[in-house]
Formats: structure tokens, sequence, C-alpha cells
């Protein structure tokens, strides 16, 4: 998401969306769907990635994690919390994903734990991750993102 152009999004349809949820939330007990809802919202609000409420985010995540426990979930957790609380917490709770063989073998797991260990400043350990997201690809478009993303830290050194 820092890498939208957010002038680009529709801002009415938007602002649909937040009305909507806005007003069904208030009508009795959330979802996992009504959650889902209110993280895009969240996400929508913010003018830039930079303003995003992550601590929000990071609550309703945890709410949909009690609702919906599966290691997608998890994982978009562990992006939240870590821009929230750094890059090493995100690697923390990745690592009680390392397990789970519905994740650990998903581009997105490994793209994920590219991106915080660059954060860091693991460039060697950040390139290996993005080489085995790409591997786990399953479109050309994916593996061509994925292979910007060595270049571009190879480039780096």
């Amino acid at each position: 998401m820092a890498e939208q152009d957010r002038s680009l999004w529709d801002r009415d349809a938007i602002r649909e969306g937040i009305d909507l949820i806005t007003a069904t939330l208030p009508r009795g007990s959330a979802g996992a769907y009504q959650i889902q809802a209110s993280i895009a919202a969240v996400h929508d609000e913010a003018s830039t990635y930079e303003a995003t409420d992550w601590q929000q985010i990071v609550a309703l995540y945890g709410v949909l994690l009690r609702l919906d426990n599966n290691p997608v979930v998890a994982l978009n957790h562990a992006v939240a919390v870590s821009m929230l609380d750094g890059p090493e917490a995100g690697l923390d709770l990745l690592r009680l994903l390392e397990s789970d063989a519905r994740i650990n073998g998903d581009r997105r797991f490994h793209a994920v734990r590219a991106h915080l260990l660059e954060m860091t400043g693991d460039t060697a350990g950040a390139r290996d991750e993005y080489e085995t997201a790409a591997q786990h690809a399953t479109n050309q478009q994916q593996q061509r993102y994925l292979h910007r993303q060595i270049a571009r830290l190879n480039e780096q050194g």
C-alpha cells in the first residue's frame, strides 16, 4: 500500500464504503467481514501511507484474530504490528507462523519477512526471502515484482 498512488483512489466509493461500515457497526455484534471492512476503511481514510492509524489497525486485527484465527490474518497482523512497534516486533510474530504449513510456503509470508528484514538492515536475509517468495509466486506479475525487489537490493550492494 505504501507504493500506491492514493490520488487515483475513487474517493466517492471510499466515502460510500466508510458510511456503510459506520452505519453497520452499531447495529450489533460485528463479524469478520465487518472488521475487515473497518480495517480497509482505516487505510482508506489516511491521506498518505504515513498517516495510517496503525494503532487502530493493530487493534482491529486483534479482534479479527479472535473471530477468524487463520494464518493470513496473523500475517497481516504481524505487518500492522511492525508498522506500529517496529520490524523486530513483526518478525517475532512471524516466527510463530514459521511452522504453519498453511502459510510458510506462501509467497506472502516470505515477502513480508523480506520486507521486515530489509527494514532491520539485513539486506542479505531480505534478498534470500524475496528469492524464496519469487519461487512460490503463482503468476508472472508477482514474480516480476519480487524480482524487482531482488534487483533493487542487489544494486544497493
